[in-house]
């Protein structure tokens, strides 16, 4: 019996079915390590300025292994942008999770988006995507879960605080992004500060929602006896 179970672990070593795991595995956190140091060197040098051999030095890789993983420094490209947009709007979300009001919510979110390169890094993905279609269902998808989680993330915020929202949590997310790439990257162009591009975020998206002292004052103005507007005409 012990001789048994000394050859256990040997045989489930050997089994295809972990060998396959144990590749999977493998292969993901070389995927993740290749991304982590692909993306400073792309947001520093952009897509022209970093060669192959340079990540894969910055990740103790062989350069072949960049192009088993991801084809081409292009889809490595595209997919770093996604990746760090995703990543950020995680972090706004987070940024977010105190505010008490709804202008303090979207002070935060605003905030954190413009402190950070991540929204030009993927706007830079965008335009790389239109000369290489191959790589446009990463951006359709990325795309896809930005607006949903932050639908869901929103939807979440307006429940918790019993805020008023004037629009449908999808349709606010929407507006959120277009209006952060927008901002954010005419801001870039003219060289705004990202004092300046949180300001100019708050201005366009103006207010997305009422707090629960907000709805109480409208429905009392709203619902107040109309012989009382006559006698103080009177």
């Amino acid at each position: 019996m012990a001789e048994k179970s000394a050859q256990e672990p040997l045989e489930a070593a050997s089994d295809p079915k972990h060998a396959a795991r144990a590749t999977r595995s493998a292969g993901r956190k070389m995927r993740s390590l290749l991304l982590d140091a692909a993306s400073p060197l792309f947001r520093e040098r952009g897509l022209s300025g970093t060669a192959i051999t340079d990540i894969a030095a910055a990740a103790d890789a062989f350069p072949s292994q960049i192009t088993y993983y991801f084809r081409t420094k292009e889809a490595l490209f595209v997919e770093c942008a996604c990746r760090e947009l995703l990543y950020l709007a995680r972090a706004t979300e987070q940024a977010a999770l105190t505010a008490r009001t709804p202008g303090d919510y979207t002070h935060a979110l605003a905030g954190t988006v413009t402190a950070s390169d991540s929204v030009a890094f993927f706007a830079e993905a965008l335009t790389l995507t239109r000369r290489r279609q191959d790589l446009a269902p990463l951006v359709e998808r990325t795309i896809e879960r930005l607006h949903s989680e932050g639908a869901r993330a929103y939807a979440s915020q307006v429940a918790r605080h019993g805020w008023r929202s004037l629009r449908a949590p999808d349709e606010s997310s929407r507006r959120f992004w277009a209006v952060a790439i927008g901002v954010i990257l005419e801001g870039y162009a003219m060289g705004r500060s990202p004092e300046a591009l949180c300001a100019e975020m708050l201005r366009v998206l103006g207010e997305q929602a009422k707090s629960v002292g907000d709805t109480a004052r409208l429905r009392l103005v709203d619902g107040r006896d109309p012989s009382n507007d006559s006698n103080e005409e009177g």
